[in-house]
């Protein structure tokens, strides 16, 4: 990741990464440390992070890490202690799995982020950005997604999702801290679990096409969505905390390329990367997945200045290089 994302001098400034041994978060935090912060600290419970994210970090003199868990008052406490800025990433994932566990999810996702929000509060954090997700539009059709009408919710990740959203608008209210809040829309890379029950689906194609293992499509494969490459997701995390302008504040913002593809179209993307002819097997489609998805991405560019700088296909072609040394 070369592209500079910010013009701040962050030489004194502190920031602490929840989930930084995770995907996203470790992308954010490595960005941080390449660009000479005084210091980033990460929390994680290594339930979803990973040690081979954390050795990158560690290559840095400037990174702390401290292992614990955001339901823990005290724990994110202790992590926001000196931190000037706050990158929530650390999350439940997985809409299947969240059906089966919904208390777990609602205990992390809900119960740990309004305890980050408490301790960033006490500990006069200036600003907070948060990762919250395009499954808030639940069964609203309209296309393209525009930040202000979404739908009911169509599994208890999406609820505990909306209800970061609500928790972060009272809390700017009420206790005055300056945050946002970012709906991700299938963010995808180097370094994405390609492992587990609840993998994502790019990983999980090219583990599959390589080593000749099957690969499920759920439904018939032609539902759509807005892949994004995550530098974007970083980007948007960087600006999100620097933002002075008072009018971005205390808002959600689509991240996404403003693209849709099919997932059909995916597979076979990557089959052409691979120069494989590996056929995926269809099965019943996923209880509470959307169809389609698509972002309006118009807010983040006007208020924030995001602009993508990877779309589908460089991206696409990145991660299956980065996965194919991965396997070979």
């Amino acid at each position: 990741m070369s592209t500079t994302f910010h013009t701040k001098n962050i030489s004194e400034d502190s920031f602490l990464i929840t989930g930084g041994a995770g995907f996203i978060g470790g992308h954010i935090a490595e960005y941080l440390l390449k660009n000479r912060a005084k210091k980033v600290r990460v929390l994680d419970n290594l339930v979803n992070g990973f040690q081979s994210n954390l050795d990158i970090l560690r290559q840095y003199n400037n990174f702390e890490f401290i292992e614990g868990d955001i339901r823990s008052i005290d724990t994110c406490n202790n992590a926001c202690t000196g931190i000037n800025y706050v990158s929530h990433q650390a999350a439940l994932g997985s809409v299947p799995r969240s059906i089966k566990e919904p208390i777990y999810f609602n205990e992390v996702n809900v119960g740990g982020f309004v305890n980050m929000l408490k301790a960033s509060v006490d500990n006069n954090v200036k600003q907070f950005v948060y990762a919250s997700s395009s499954s808030v539009y639940g069964d609203e059709p309209t296309l393209p997604k525009v930040e202000e009408r979404i739908g009911n919710c169509l599994s208890p990740y999406a609820a505990t999702k909306k209800t970061n959203e609500l928790y972060a608008q009272v809390f700017a209210d009420v206790y005055g801290i300056k945050l946002m809040g970012f709906r991700y829309f299938n963010i995808f890379g180097p370094r994405q679990d390609p492992d587990g029950a609840y993998a994502a689906v790019i990983p999980l194609f090219v583990k599959g096409i390589m080593k000749q293992l099957p690969v499920y499509i759920n439904g018939d494969g032609e539902q759509t969505r807005d892949f994004t490459f995550v530098d974007n997701a970083v980007q948007i995390n960087v600006k999100g905390m620097f933002i002075e302008n008072a009018d971005a504040l205390n808002k959600v913002y689509n991240v996404a390329i403003g693209e849709n593809f099919s997932v059909n179209y995916l597979y076979n993307a990557c089959k052409e990367h691979l120069q494989s002819n590996f056929e995926a097997t269809y099965r019943e489609p996923r209880a509470g997945d959307i169809r389609n998805s698509l972002a309006d991405i118009s807010l983040a560019k006007n208020l924030l200045g995001y602009q993508p700088t990877k779309k589908f296909e460089d991206g696409l072609t990145e991660t299956i290089s980065f996965f194919k040394n991965l396997y070979t």
